[in-house]
């Protein structure tokens, strides 16, 4: 099958299959969206959804964020993993963000990228989801599942998201990349993984998942 063609049917697959999707992390606006992405490195989104709202209830903009102390926001968010550093850069990020952008969260990779705790997979999930700028996050499942389907070359996830966008519509990015994430979860776990059980890769994935 050739890649345009596997494409094609990815495309229309995932739109059968998720014809309408949302991101799962709850959040009210840009700010809470930054920083319960922050917040999902390393976990699950079941994981943050469970802290933010005790966070935010304590803080949901930048200047209350920017009052805590580090203890307050750590001993919040610990059970995400990771707490000390994501703790420590919630509160300098929230800081930056009430003295250099007027408590508004930037609408540009360069400036959201120079934020500690935020780098180009946080930052692409922000310009997709909050701003609607063409991204494509790439992520475990996105990652993997590139690899699956003979779309990437599974070395790293700077190629995977280069090979991406070059391969699906820039129109179709933002939505693409949730839908695979929700697909990888139900149909093409990392562990577990039966690819004649998969309505996807089962079509177009590598021949040696098969052997």
């Amino acid at each position: 099958m050739l890649k345009k063609d596997k494409v094609d049917f990815i495309i229309d697959k995932l739109d059968e299959i998720y014809p309408d999707v949302s991101p799962s992390l709850k959040h009210q606006d840009t700010y809470t969206l930054l920083i319960a992405v922050l917040l999902s490195a390393n976990t699950t989104d079941k994981s943050v959804n469970r802290v933010t709202p005790k966070l935010f209830k304590k803080a949901n903009t930048p200047t209350k964020m920017a009052k805590l102390d580090y203890e307050t926001i750590y001993n919040i968010i610990k059970p995400c993993g990771l707490g000390p550093a994501k703790a420590n850069a919630i509160l300098e990020l929230s800081k930056i963000l009430v003295k250099k952008y007027k408590s508004k969260v930037p609408s540009s990779f360069e400036d959201l990228e120079s934020f500690p705790g935020v780098g180009h997979k946080t930052a692409s999930v922000v310009m997709s989801q909050a701003f609607g700028i063409p991204a494509f996050p790439v992520d475990t499942h996105v990652h993997r599942l590139m690899y699956r389907w003979g779309l990437s070359s599974g070395r790293n996830v700077q190629d995977t998201e280069k090979q991406a966008k070059r391969l699906f519509p820039k129109n179709k990015w933002n939505k693409l990349h949730l839908q695979i994430v929700f697909y990888g979860r139900k149909y093409c776990p990392a562990k577990n993984f039966n690819a004649n059980n998969c309505p996807i890769t089962s079509v177009v994935g590598r021949r040696s998942l098969f052997k």
